[in-house]
């Protein structure tokens, strides 16, 4: 009996097909991993902020975004590269059992990644890229609701305005009780949120429970804008104080910024709180448009660095602030909110840091989308403060340190928060001695 010859190829174009096929998008980012802390409890709002739906983050924390595309470079004449094709090649077409050519070629990746021995250079499954991608696209596709899971079910506490939900006459307090005809009793996170998901454009029939009534509504999911920033004016010791909390540098956060910005500015504010405490990063434009908003023309806000260069980011506004600004930072503000506070520390004299050492993340990761959805990150680049020091693995240190009480776990409000508190009395003071003709 003849032993059938393998079939030897010189041309490994199917390889190199698949490979060219898979680089779809480019992105640059600052993207790091902060570890979990375990938890046996949490409070309403950190429920509410984790079980959002349809924007379960999944995400790790600290990352800089700047678009880019890049062309997939020639492997033809690449010889390392050319090894990993002939090996892929032939366990292809010589492995005695199935194969699956698609898991092949991811796991040729994570190796590729791995070696790297980089913490913050990682492979990214399906789910957790999308969950990235519509983070720092600001934007997700749902029906635009907020829940909390209680006693077995999900409760809306939030319908965000003008979305899908609220047209179709979803409110709060309604219980989900059924998903396209699924019974949602004990589901909650991703599992609840993945029934609620789909294409722009498809319907979800719901079933909520609403006092003693249970009704039914057919909704259109659509597009929805994550709100990335919030504001209030509040008023302490005769003092009319700004309030901007940013939860991420998402690609619609500058808008937002702004809006909210002016909106408190025409109530005749005398001061500022900016908080980014929490805040993972962003979109690197987002955060040089927000702090433009602060500092004239010309003014460096930070530094990038490659291995050949340094780059100077500079203000791009003819805008600027006079009045005083307090920055509210802690351990999970990252990247471009740790950008933000460095700036202020080292170039606005009637701004304060107020809080924890921030995370200290100063490495830059460029993230490649591939074709299957997927995606993976690895590190390119690193970040300087305007000063140029580099903050990696030390953080933000604030001009006053002062630790959350234990109050506001309990119970989020304004009056519990020391270090808002805080930011108010020193906005109080710093008023008094320096700005008594310029606070307005």
């Amino acid at each position: 009996m003849k032993k059938k010859k393998n079939k030897k190829t010189n041309n490994n174009s199917s390889f190199i097909s698949l490979v060219k096929k898979r680089f779809v998008r480019v992105k640059e980012a600052v993207i790091g991993d902060l570890e979990e802390e375990e938890r046996t409890s949490f409070s309403i709002m950190e429920v509410v902020g984790i079980i959002v739906i349809s924007i379960l983050f999944g995400m790790a924390i600290g990352y800089i975004i700047m678009y880019s595309r890049n062309p997939v470079h020639q492997v033809g004449r690449n010889k390392p590269l050319m090894e990993v094709v002939d090996t892929y090649q032939e366990i292809v077409q010589n492995y005695y059992g199935e194969i699956d050519e698609k898991k092949l070629s991811e796991e040729a990746i994570k190796g590729m990644i791995k070696s790297l021995n980089d913490s913050n250079s990682n492979y990214m499954d399906e789910y957790i890229t999308n969950s990235f991608n519509e983070t720092v696209d600001g934007s997700f596709v749902g029906i635009g609701v907020t829940i909390v899971y209680e006693n077995d079910y999900n409760r809306v506490v939030e319908v965000f305005s003008d979305s899908p939900a609220e047209k179709a006459g979803i409110q709060v307090d309604d219980i989900l009780l059924k998903v396209d005809g699924k019974d949602v009793k004990g589901l909650m996170g991703d599992e609840i949120s993945s029934l609620i998901r789909g294409k722009v454009g498809s319907k979800v029939k719901v079933v909520v429970q609403r006092g003693e009534e249970m009704k039914t509504f057919t909704i259109t999911r659509g597009t929805i804008d994550i709100q990335s920033v919030s504001s209030d004016v509040i008023s302490y010791e005769n003092r009319k104080i700004g309030y901007l909390k940013i939860t991420t540098f998402s690609d619609t956060t500058y808008k937002q910024f702004s809006k909210a910005l002016k909106k408190i500015e025409k109530d005749d504010i005398d001061s500022l709180v900016l908080d980014v405490r929490d805040n993972p990063g962003g979109h690197l434009k987002q955060v040089t448009d927000v702090l433009s908003t602060f500092f004239p023309k010309k003014t460096a806000l930070f530094q990038v660095q490659t291995k050949e260069k340094k780059e100077v980011v500079y203000s791009n506004s003819k805008e600027s602030r006079k009045y005083p600004i307090m920055i509210l930072i802690n351990g999970g503000s990252a990247s471009a909110s740790e950008i933000l506070a460095s700036c202020f520390q080292d170039n606005y004299s009637k701004a304060k840091i107020i809080g924890n050492t921030s995370y200290g993340k100063g490495t830059i990761q460029k993230s490649v989308s591939l074709n299957t959805g997927t995606s993976f990150k690895y590190t390119t680049q690193k970040w300087l403060t305007s000063k140029g020091k580099w903050l990696n693995e030390k953080g933000v240190t604030p001009d006053i340190v002062i630790n959350q009480g234990e109050e506001y776990s309990q119970n989020p409000v304004y009056e519990n928060d020391t270090q808002l508190q805080e930011a108010f009395k020193q906005i109080k003071d710093n008023c008094q001695i320096v700005c008594v003709d310029t606070c307005k």
